[in-house]
């Protein structure tokens, strides 16, 4: 049987390391929203959409995974030389074809979760729902020509925030898009440091990931300004007068931030088995960056 049987391997093919991507921009907007309701600006709210916004985002990012997993181990990307989290198809624990299978599952209980969302909200939210669909079902071609991080951005730093903002109020709020591109950046900076890892194996599989296109020195230099104007773009947005000074809590997060920095910093092509789980520390990054702007917006809203 796939997955040896084991309910534990059908969560970890499905890398659940990674859902901060998804879980963190889904309440960052949910906690701006109730910020600009409690300011005023906004009149209603509906919290069980925003729920439901935030599982769809997380299912859609599930469906993602395990479909980037099958087409990365069918295209020779994914090997048993590849250091990092466990592949589990790799192993040989789970079958290409139950993988794939998995993942065409997940993503039709998304597409029904946002079909209901649809039906009892508006017609903005299918363009917000395309994205979604075509960032599961194809984000392994947009990485493998080097658009990787352009279509997680897009993906992750503005589609699920704008979409979650819109359920709950029944508004395209354009200005959640600025307030997540913070930590749009940081996940960014997640598929970086796997992709600048991945180097060497990569270029042996024949892609072109933006890392590649890099090369280390660049892949550093990129890491650093993604994590850097992520802190900056918070401090701008609160001397504007556009989020609280609570928020100022994300710089609680800064030490685990430079740490990542430095761990990046002593990569070398020889070695970039030192950075195998800098990918995973920055998923970390993004939960803790996350949660505490969240608690920034819920002080702020509440005092």
């Amino acid at each position: 049987m796939s997955g040896n049987g084991k309910l534990k391997n059908w969560i970890i093919v499905a890398h659940p390391w990674a859902f901060p991507a998804s879980v963190s921009p889904a309440l960052i907007a949910i906690s701006y929203v109730f910020y600009l309701y409690k300011q005023g600006e906004i009149t209603h709210l509906n919290w069980i959409y925003g729920i439901l916004a935030l599982f769809g985002a997380v299912i859609f990012h599930m469906a993602g995974n395990l479909l980037g997993d099958y087409h990365d181990y069918m295209s020779g990307v994914d090997t048993k030389e590849k250091t990092g989290p466990r592949r589990l198809i790799v192993e040989g624990i789970f079958k290409p074809k139950t993988v794939l299978y998995y993942g065409y599952t997940v993503l039709f209980i998304g597409i029904l979760l946002g079909t209901y969302l649809l039906l009892n909200t508006g017609f903005p939210l299918l363009f917000i729902g395309i994205v979604g669909i075509i960032g599961s079902l194809f984000y392994y071609k947009f990485k493998y020509v080097a658009m990787g991080d352009l279509v997680i951005f897009i993906c992750y730093g503005l589609s699920i925030a704008l979409g979650v903002a819109y359920v709950m109020t029944g508004e395209v709020l354009w200005k959640i898009l600025l307030v997540s591109t913070p930590v749009g950046l940081l996940v960014v900076a997640i598929l970086h440091a796997n992709n600048t890892r991945d180097m060497l194996q990569d270029k042996d599989a024949g892609i072109h990931t933006q890392a590649m296109k890099m090369g280390l020195e660049g892949s550093q230099i990129a890491y650093q300004t993604l994590l850097l104007v992520a802190y900056l773009l918070i401090a701008i947005m609160v001397m504007i007068q556009m989020l609280d000074s609570w928020v100022f809590l994300v710089l609680l997060s800064f030490p685990l931030a430079i740490k990542n920095l430095k761990l990046m910093k002593r990569a070398t092509m020889d070695d970039l088995g030192i950075i195998r789980f800098l990918d995973t520390h920055t998923a970390q990054l993004v939960l803790i960056f996350s949660l505490l702007m969240v608690a920034g917006n819920l002080i702020a809203s509440l005092t």
